[in-house]
This record gives C-alpha cells, sequence and structure tokens, in this order.
C-alpha cells in the first residue's frame, strides 16, 4: 500500500507549517488541555484533511501563492476533525487510537470531553476570524453534522432494519462532511464559481464516503496492530456498517444473531464467519470504488496541474487501503 503522505508533496512544506501551528493555536493558558493537545497532534495522525484544503487551495491558486487564510481553514479543518476523535472516544470507550493511548485513558473522561469542547470552540473562533459567512456556515455546519452522525449511530445500536441509505447518510454526517464542506471552503476562499465549488464540495463527499466505506471493511479484514483498536469492535458495538447490511441480504441467521446483541457464547465468532461467507465484503468494495470514481469525475472542473494530480491520487491511496 502506498502511504497517503506520498501524495502530499507539493503541500509537504505546508503540511509541516500546519504542525508548528496547530501547538500554538490550542495555546499553554490551560496546561492539561495543552498536554492533551499535544499528545493528540503528536500522535502521527496522517494529516489527510488538511492536506485535502491546502492541495484545493494550490490547485484554485495556480496563479499566486495561498493566503494565510488558506492555511487557517487546514488548521480549523485538522481542530475539528480532532476534537471529533477525542468525544468518539470516550463515547466508545476506545483505550488506543493510532496506536497511543487515547486521551481519556491518560487524562479521564472529564479532561477528554471538555478538550474535546475545548478545541470545538478554538476551531470556531478562528473560523468566525476568517470573516467570510459562507465559510463559517459550511463549517459550523460540519460540527452539528458530526453530531448527527455519532446520535445516528447510537440511536441505530444492533438494528437490522438498517437501510444502506441511512448507513451512508450517517457516513456523510461522520466523516464526508467535513471533507466536503472543507474542500468547498478552500475554493471559496480563492474565489472559484459558484459551480466549480460545488464539484469540489461533490468530490469531497464522494471521497469522503469511499474512506469511510473503506474503514468499514478494514475492521473486518485488518488485524488489531495494523487498526490499532480490535478487530470487528464496530459490529460488537451494534454498529452495522456496509459489509453487515450487505451480508444480512443473504444470510438470515446474522439478524437473529445481531439483535440478541451476541448474548451467547460463540455468537459474535458465529456473525463474523456469516459476514466471511457473505458477498457483504465484496459489495462494500464495488461501493467504496464506485464512490472514488465519482470522486474523480467532480475534480475535471479544475485546470491540471500537480496538486490535482495528488488530489486524484488519493481516491488510488483510499482504495488501496484494502490490499
Amino acid at each position: 500500500m502506498t502511504p497517503a503522505t506520498s501524495f502530499f508533496s507539493p503541500v509537504e512544506a505546508d503540511l509541516r507549517i500546519l504542525a508548528d501551528n496547530l501547538k500554538q493555536l490550542v495555546g499553554n493558558r490551560h496546561p492539561i488541555l495543552y498536554a492533551a493537545a499535544e499528545h493528540l497532534f503528536g500522535a502521527g495522525g496522517k494529516r489527510i484533511r488538511p492536506a485535502i484544503v491546502l492541495l484545493v487551495s494550490r490547485s484554485t491558486m495556480l496563479e499566486q501563492e495561498i493566503t494565510p487564510r488558506h492555511r487557517r481553514l487546514a488548521e480549523i479543518t485538522e481542530m475539528i476533525h480532532t476534537a471529533s476523535l477525542v468525544h468518539d472516544d470516550v463515547v466508545d470507550e476506545s483505550d488506543m487510537r493510532r496506536g497511543v493511548p487515547t486521551v481519556h485513558s491518560l487524562f479521564g473522561n472529564r479532561i477528554a470531553v471538555l478538550a474535546g469542547d475545548f478545541l470545538f470552540a478554538q476551531s470556531s473562533w478562528y473560523l468566525a476570524n476568517l470573516d467570510n459567512l459562507e465559510v463559517v456556515k459550511l463549517l459550523s455546519e460540519v460540527i452539528m453534522d458530526l453530531a448527527s452522525g455519532e446520535i445516528q449511530q447510537g440511536l441505530n445500536r444492533f438494528d437490522t432494519n438498517t437501510s444502506i441509505e441511512t448507513y451512508l447518510k450517517k457516513s456523510y454526517y461522520k466523516t464526508a462532511s467535513l471533507i466536503a464542506n472543507s474542500s468547498k471552503a478552500a475554493g471559496l476562499l480563492s474565489d472559484v464559481s459558484q459551480e466549480t465549488a460545488e464539484h469540489l464540495y461533490g468530490y469531497g463527499r464522494n471521497l469522503g464516503l469511499a474512506f469511510q466505506i473503506v474503514d468499514d471493511i478494514l475492521d473486518f479484514t485488518s488485524s488489531t496492530d495494523t487498526l490499532g483498536k480490535p478487530a470487528g469492535s464496530d459490529l460488537i458495538s451494534g454498529n452495522l456498517t456496509a459489509p453487515v447490511l450487505f451480508a444480512l441480504e443473504e444470510k438470515p441467521y446474522l439478524e437473529v444473531l445481531i439483535e440478541r446483541e451476541f448474548a451467547h457464547i460463540g455468537d459474535l465468532e458465529q456473525a463474523l464467519a456469516l459476514i466471511e461467507d457473505s458477498q457483504g465484503i465484496v459489495r462494500s468494495r464495488e461501493l467504496a470504488a464506485e464512490h472514488a470514481k465519482l470522486a474523480i469525475e467532480h475534480l475535471a472542473v479544475l485546470p491540471p496541474s500537480e496538486c490535482r494530480q495528488a488530489l486524484t491520487n488519493m481516491t488510488d491511496y483510499v482504495l488501496s487501503r484494502l490490499y
């Protein structure tokens, strides 16, 4: 698999500036929150979301240098993403993230919730200071979507009647909304046309959906070491993703196991075997590939450039994580 960072070479210097700025943006007025942020931003994340913002910024500003507002948007995007991870880990009771201990496992739930709130508040403040109402609206919507996705996931636990449409909507809220709206926002800061801005949104939306579907496949096909969390953990917690929903269409007994929440010894192992024996993984791969293809089509509005090529290659990277 090609590492994501190999596609980031056109914005490598920008990402180094971003890494330095993130810790400073959080500020050290709150020692524990600063320690939590330093732990998070130093946890070796791939920085995929801010890299996409920077690549979109550069591919829409070919004749001139990107502005401080483009850079700040990339930083805000990573802050929002990180804040959502902190809260997700509390909700999911995860002890590990990216192979390192989560904030709540190190500092306790109270600090983790406050650290997430603080990052959301900080990102909102920096967002307001961009002085672009449309961009403020786009990124504010993302914060609402993240909460909606988490609530929807909680309400649909162990619900075998969940449709693929409902799953994709939740995936949009939880993952694709941030990539879609921040891509569009980067274009708006470059003064692109409304039509181009919508195509940038379409690129981010489809890339984000492909990314989430691949993540959900890996939950069944990867080892704990690769994932940084136990394999099959989504299913155990009742979060029914694409491989499960497709498998349910051909394995009726899977419904029985899920609805009794794997209460009997061997239920979970049996469920995993049924999913493996179904077309669930194959159909999920096809769904991810379909969204990756749609993402590329939206990039046709941009003039050819190294950054546009990197955005195209991102779709290959997302799918290559499966192999």
